[in-house]
């Protein structure tokens, strides 16, 4: 007579054969992954550095991996709709984002969220950091920013600012500006730094504080005017531009970092695939030179490295908003 299995040790004999069985079938998925294109969100306008660093991730990826990397834009409500749209895509390897800081800010900025950022979505891999620039419209009688200050002192709330929309980092640094400088500044918002950038340029508004990206060939043809950078050190693609620290701002370092991330139920083989591609295609010397043109540092971190910045980046950020007051409905 063959000896019984306790009941509850069979239980345990169940649970490990089925997380056993589950993985053997994400690897044996993972194996004949990709077999189809694959769709990478840019939750912003095109035309940003979201939008121009999803193209040459892209572009990268599309041949390490064999298969096609779209680029879709899903524009609006401060990079929370297309967060929303890969959150709620099925995890099957076809459906990432170009996320950004700007999410770690929107969990604190708006009241409701439809999904969460640190549970609905998994790390890939962040791909650089861009310090953000205040520029100004050449028409601004500012070349410095104790005369930007000024100028605001002297017309509360009328000197206007964009961002790429409400909640981003972009508007967060702006209301750090104002708080720390003691100014009243009007928030004009913007569905990516597209829009943006073509109204400061025609001079509808006078300056934001945009990734340095999108505005460096505005700034180096003289059509824009950079006052600061908003982290605390020089841009290496501006170097003769001060920090908003050394212009008397003591303290302010607030960049933008942008990165990979993939609904959360997305087989883990895949995750890791994706990841270790992405950090070997921004440690290579052509993409790191073309990047730092583009004024963005390239990173290329685990998803364990990713999830540890989104947290910290969470945690810091609720901080501010809630100093700054800063919420949306």
């Amino acid at each position: 007579m063959k000896p019984s299995i306790p009941f509850a040790r069979r239980g345990v004999f169940k649970a490990a054969f089925g997380v056993i069985a589950a993985f053997a079938a994400q690897a044996a998925f993972a194996q004949s992954w990709p077999a189809r294109p694959i769709t990478l969100v840019v939750p912003f306008a095109t035309g940003g550095t979201t939008d121009v660093l999803a193209r040459a991730v892209g572009q990268e990826l599309s041949t390490a991996l064999g298969q096609p990397v779209v680029i879709e834009s899903k524009p609006g409500a401060g990079a929370t709709l297309g967060a929303d749209y890969v959150a709620k895509a099925r995890p099957d390897g076809y459906t990432f984002l170009m996320g950004a800081v700007h999410h770690t800010i929107a969990t604190s900025v708006y009241k409701k969220l439809p999904y969460d950022f640190q549970k609905d979505l998994a790390p890939v891999s962040v791909v650089a950091l861009v310090p953000n620039v205040l520029v100004v419209h050449p028409n601004v009688a500012a070349k410095s920013v104790a005369e930007i200050v000024a100028l605001a002192k002297a017309s509360p709330g009328k000197l206007t600012y964009g961002s790429n929309g409400n909640g981003t980092g972009q508007h967060l640094i702006g209301a750090q500006f104002e708080g720390m400088a003691g100014i009243d500044l009007l928030h004009v918002p913007y569905k990516g730094s597209g829009p943006l950038t073509t109204d400061l340029l025609g001079g509808q508004i006078a300056m934001s504080f945009d990734t340095i990206t999108p505005v460096l060939p505005h700034i180096k043809a003289g059509k824009l005017r950079a006052l600061a950078i908003t982290t605390n050190k020089r841009s290496v693609a501006l170097p003769d531009v001060p920090t908003l620290d050394e212009a008397g701002l003591k303290g302010f370092n607030l960049g933008t970092w942008f990165g990979v991330l993939a609904p959360a139920a997305t087989p883990a083989p895949i995750i890791d695939r994706v990841s270790k591609e992405i950090q070997r295609i921004v440690n290579q010397p052509e993409f790191k030179k073309k990047m730092e043109e583009l004024g963005a540092e390239t990173i290329g971190s685990t998803p364990v490295q990713m999830a540890r910045q989104i947290k910290d980046d969470t945690e810091r950020f609720a901080r501010l908003v809630k100093d700054a007051k800063v919420t949306i409905e």
